[in-house]
Parts: structure tokens; C-alpha cells; sequence
């Protein structure tokens, strides 16, 4: 299928996203498994749409995502981005010859390991871990990176 899945009046996704490390105060880290591919665990990611600011992208992500309103909680701009290869197998959905990502990084502080409503389009399953577990949990780099930036913060 090509362009983008998430929204069809959109032929293709831009290749700017944003990452969001959804933690406790005790950093237990949220971690969602994909629908288009069990077995790999994430936190809440997504693409910005046109005119939209990481910062918007990031809010629109939490909601989506986890059904949570990120205006309840602390949300942080890591002011951090990571450049990385887009997988082979999700190049379609971004326009022909682009095979580049920039992830902007933000963190989200819930006081608790609330409940969370997955989008079943998208997720699968969620699971709290210790940032340590997360990390090694975690399918793509920046994430796991990104996890292992928590106790500095």
C-alpha cells in the first residue's frame, strides 16, 4: 500500500516525527507493541502532518496513541533530535527517494502507571517497564537512547 496509511488524504507522510518517552516519576517507562509488526515495542511515535509542530505532533500522538491528554501531565521538549534510515519495509509511505527521518525527542510525566486505550490500528498491547528493561525492549535506536536519557532528566 502506498502513502499514508494514517491519513489518505495525505499521499505521503513527511519525514519529520516525534518520539515520546510517556514515564513515571519512578521512570517506568509505557512501551506499545505494533499492530503492523508484533514483537516490536515502542514508545508513542508519529509523523507531523503539514503545518504542524513537533510539539502539536507530539500531543496528537499521545491522544491517538494512548488516549491520554497530554495537557494533564508534564510534557517536555527534549529540545534533542535524531536523524535515522527509514526501515525498507515503511519507505512507501513517504514520497519516492526519500529514505530519511528527523525524530524530535519529548518526554511525558504521568504521576503513575495509568491505563491506557490503545489505538487498535496501531498497537497491540502495552506494558510499564523500569527505564533499564525499556531500553533493551525497544526495537529502534533512538528510542533506546532516548529511554537511557531519563535518569538525567
Amino acid at each position: 500500500m502506498a502513502g499514508n496509511w494514517n491519513n489518505p488524504a495525505m499521499p505521503y507522510k513527511i519525514p519529520v516525527s516525534v518520539l515520546v518517552v510517556i514515564h513515571t516519576p519512578d521512570l517506568q517507562v509505557l512501551l506499545l507493541e505494533r499492530a503492523d509488526h508484533p514483537g516490536y515495542w515502542q514508545s508513542v511515535t508519529g509523523s507531523c502532518d503539514p503545518g504542524e509542530t513537533p510539539g502539536q505532533t507530539a500531543m496528537r500522538e499521545i491522544a491517538e496513541e494512548t488516549g491520554l491528554d497530554a495537557s494533564r501531565f508534564e510534557l517536555t521538549d527534549w529540545r534533542q533530535s535524531h536523524e535515522f534510515e527509514i526501515f525498507a519495509e515503511w519507505r512507501h509511505r513517504y514520497e519516492p527517494g526519500v529514505t530519511r527521518n528527523t525524530e524530535h525527542v519529548f518526554g511525558l510525566r504521568v504521576p503513575a502507571q495509568v491505563p491506557v486505550t490503545l489505538s487498535p490500528r496501531e498497537h497491540l498491547a502495552y506494558r510499564w517497564l523500569p527505564w533499564e528493561d525499556a531500553a533493551e525492549a525497544v526495537f529502534s535506536w533512538t528510542n533506546a537512547a532516548a529511554i537511557r536519557e531519563l535518569p538525567r532528566r
